[in-house]
């Protein structure tokens, strides 16, 4: 992402959510919650309008901020998202359907859940290379070409080294979330999305795509053929035309060779 931005002339801010890299632990109530976070930052950069994306667990977040803010963010991408599991937007299956079925459980599980997180991330520090080689090999065909790419090795061991220093919370804090209603409904959000998603992906089912997309107001997706979770990575050059010609006009981006665009 960074390389297609540099290529674009794109500036990105990336936000580390609560408990991820130097951003101090805290959950909020609802995922709508964030929204007020982004406004600030927004004020604190000067920036007056913006476009945003998010991948995996990151898609709830950002489109609360173009519920929350349709003044300031122009259109909103998703990659893999995760899709509500709470109110009339529910759907079941994939990861968080089983999260879900637990829900009772996770506030009283996330203390100690993340104990065991940061003990595993602590001990594989000292192999980073290798673990990111194990976790080439028992993944998905598609995901598996993407350990390879040095941005994401560099990625990988920051994150592995740096980033989780202070304890591997953040996972836990987002479970609790997203099996939580996010505090507004996709129907609300009325910004345009572009979402993205692999056909392959085990951990959020396509199926999930098009269930959400179906109720988002202006949305399109783009299935990614062959992809998994990871995969959608590797359209970076893509998605950022996309979400930048939302603030300069100018034609859109060419077709993805390998996806099918539609609605919901």
């Amino acid at each position: 992402m960074r390389r297609a931005a540099a290529e674009l002339d794109v500036r990105i801010v990336g936000i580390d959510r609560p408990a991820i890299g130097l951003s101090t632990p805290h959950q909020y109530g609802s995922v709508l919650d964030f929204a007020v976070d982004f406004d600030t930052v927004l004020d604190r950069l000067g920036l007056d309008k913006v476009t945003v994306i998010g991948m995996s667990g990151g898609g709830p977040y950002a489109l609360a901020t173009g519920r929350a803010l349709p003044e300031r963010v122009a259109a909103v991408g998703v990659l893999g998202g995760v899709a509500p599991t709470r109110g009339a937007d529910a759907i079941d299956g994939g990861l968080m359907g089983l999260f879900a079925r637990i829900a009772p459980l996770l506030p009283l599980l996330r203390v100690p859940a993340s104990a065991v997180l940061s003990t595993f991330v602590r001990l594989a520090r000292p192999i980073g290379p290798q673990a990111l080689g194990l976790y080439a090999r028992v993944s998905s065909e598609s995901d598996r070409r993407v350990p390879h790419t040095p941005e994401f090795k560099l990625m990988f061991l920051d994150d592995l080294l740096g980033n989780s220093r202070r304890g591997v919370r953040a996972p836990m804090f987002d479970v609790v979330l997203f099996t939580r209603h996010w505090g507004f409904t996709l129907d609300e959000v009325e910004v345009p999305v572009e979402w993205w998603h692999g056909d392959a992906d085990p951990i959020v089912p396509l199926s999930h795509a098009h269930h959400s997309v179906g109720r988002l107001p202006k949305a399109e997706l783009t299935v990614l053929h062959g992809e998994s979770h990871l995969g959608g990575m590797a359209q970076a050059e893509h998605m950022l035309a996309w979400l930048l010609g939302w603030l300069v006009p100018g034609p859109a981006p060419a077709p993805l060779p390998n996806a099918a665009t539609g609605g919901g």
